[in-house]
């Protein structure tokens, strides 16, 4: 849809159509009035009606010209009081129209003219419709009435005037009617296209979130629409560019030959430097019409993710069927090894081996914990807490749980409260792992490790931060920047899963786990964390009502 579409149909609202109504209402009390003016003014008026008193006629048609050339000229102005407007300008209408007959002794085509105004008004105004009608009928009774004591011969027969009071009435009332039903329909038609405004906007703004990237190309090679993503992968080309054969000559030259041969290129290709390498897709907005053709552009970096995700899923699905099936043999053979460590005939060496098997199955065995892990990790349950108290619990709890001997594990706390929204079971397995991870690696050679459990805010107003620095050696970059892939690990006894996992668990809850570096020596993993409030407002926001038309 063009913006001048657009601005036609946000334009076609009832107050315009009032608007116009309300301005031939008015351009026709201006015919009327010149009617009004012939009628008393002209010396051939006398040829078809008689003027026995033409100064109260020429008196009010003079001034009833000056009354509808102000209110035509006036008709923006008239709009904020319709009502009153349409009210009042209806009874100068029929004090004009009893003048008018005054001078004419009731007769002439003034009470049909009359007839307009009354249903013009009832259909502005439908509430006051009746009303309308009964001031009319006064304003034809009452000079009938009077040229009938004043002049009985002139007057017209009574029948006459009273059709021409029943007509008002009639008229009032059919369209009191149609202007209900009128409005009715300009109000379903303002909604209807209200809600293909918002509708369009919302597929605008999918088109323009959508990862892949879309392009919509006319039969003169210029690009009339495109999206973020398409914009990114063509090499973010100037606004004012629209020639698809200079913003992307290759994707332009695979878009003729598709045209000509309806056979695409599906091998990838990089349409601007420093841009992921995309794979085409062509497609026509109407069958055998190549006037508008849809490109759509798969970002092949997307679909290796995809793949990979895909991959993990199986590899966690088959790994965890594998580890149920090793836990068993396993605990076996752990169990004999204890049975064996507690023989009083066992010698040195062989004491040896026995602590080597142990070793080796309590390894195995937190590998296969890891990924069962993996495989069941059970859905986020975001709650509000405490940050600052729920950092001081964990390090209690750590310590009690573990001998930590020479090294240190604290907590680094605020005097304001700190509260975010976060699954507190996730959030202890991460911390747990990333402390554990810190007091075995975060240390320099023959000296304790030094640890803190950090809680505090990002800036005035940021996110809740929760961090575990150690002053260890640090990790290098080309380290640091795979720590957190899947089977990933520097250590000979590591599983490669612990950050991993970390990391999964801290996305379910909506935070974020990056590590960062310590200037002057160490490591930090920092958890951003979600505002206390932002999930709960998420879910319990009303819908905003939709302003009408």
């Amino acid at each position: 849809m063009t913006a001048d579409r657009r601005a036609r149909i946000a334009a076609d609202t009832p107050g315009d159509i009032t608007r116009r109504e309300l301005y031939f209402f008015n351009l026709y009390r201006c015919l009327e009035a010149v009617v009004y003016a012939g009628l008393v003014f002209s010396p051939y008026a006398g040829e078809w009606v008689k003027v026995p008193r033409p100064l109260p006629g020429q008196v009010a048609a003079s001034a009833y010209l000056v009354i509808a050339l102000a209110l035509l000229v006036g008709t923006d102005r008239l709009r904020p009081r319709l009502a009153a407007s349409i009210t009042v300008a209806l009874a100068l209408d029929i004090a004009a129209a009893s003048l008018v007959l005054v001078a004419l002794d009731g007769q002439g085509i003034v009470p049909m003219m009359l007839l307009v105004n009354v249903g013009i008004a009832a259909l502005l105004l439908p509430h006051r419709a009746y009303l309308f009608a009964t001031g009319a009928a006064a304003a034809v009774l009452a000079p009938y009435l009077w040229a009938l004591l004043a002049l009985p011969g002139s007057t017209p027969p009574p029948s006459e005037v009273g059709a021409v009071i029943i007509a008002y009435y009639i008229v009032a009332g059919l369209l009191r009617y149609l202007g209900g039903h009128v409005r009715a329909t300009e109000d379903l038609a303002a909604q209807r296209g209200a809600d293909i405004l918002n509708l369009e906007q919302i597929n605008d703004l999918i088109i323009q979130r959508m990862k892949t990237g879309v392009l919509l190309v006319d039969a003169a090679n210029l690009i009339l629409r495109i999206n973020e993503s398409a914009w990114h992968l063509i090499g973010n080309p100037p606004p004012a560019q629209r020639e698809l054969g200079k913003v992307a000559p290759e994707l332009s030259r695979r878009l003729y030959h598709w045209r000509h041969s309806n056979r695409t290129d599906q091998t990838a290709v990089a349409l601007a430097p420093d841009v992921p390498e995309v794979i085409p897709r062509f497609t026509r907005l109407a069958p055998n019409d190549d006037s508008h053709v849809l490109i759509f552009l798969d970002d092949t970096s997307l679909l290796s993710r995809r793949a990979e995700e895909l991959t993990l899923s199986s590899l966690g699905r088959l790994s965890a069927s594998i580890a149920h099936e090793i836990r068993n043999p396993l605990a076996a053979i752990r169990y004999s090894a204890q049975l064996l460590a507690e023989s009083p005939d066992l010698g040195s060496d062989d004491a040896r081996l026995v602590e080597i098997i142990n070793n080796h199955c309590t390894r195995a065995n937190d590998v296969v914990e890891n990924i069962l892990q993996l495989s069941r990790r059970e859905r986020s349950r975001p709650e509000r807490i405490d940050l600052n108290a729920w950092a001081l619990t964990f390090v209690e709890d750590y310590k009690q749980s573990n001998d930590l001997g020479s090294d240190h594990l604290r907590a680094v706390t605020h005097n304001r409260t700190i509260e975010a929204m976060v699954d507190p079971q996730h959030l202890q397995q991460v911390v747990w792992n990333l402390v554990q991870n810190a007091l075995r690696y975060g240390r320099q050679p023959n000296q304790p490790a030094r640890v803190s459990v950090v809680a505090r805010l990002a800036g005035e107003k940021g996110p809740p931060l929760l961090e575990v620095i150690d002053r260890g050696p640090g990790i290098p970059p080309k380290v640091a920047a795979q720590i957190f892939e899947p089977f990933y690990t520097t250590h000979e006894y590591g599983t490669g899963l612990g950050l991993y996992l970390a990391k999964q668990m801290s996305e379910a809850s909506q935070a974020t786990l990056e590590y960062v570096p310590v200037a002057g020596g160490g490591a930090c993993f920092r958890i951003t964390l979600m505002p206390a409030g932002t999930l709960l407002a998420s879910r319990i926001a009303p819908v905003a009502s939709r302003p009408g038309p």
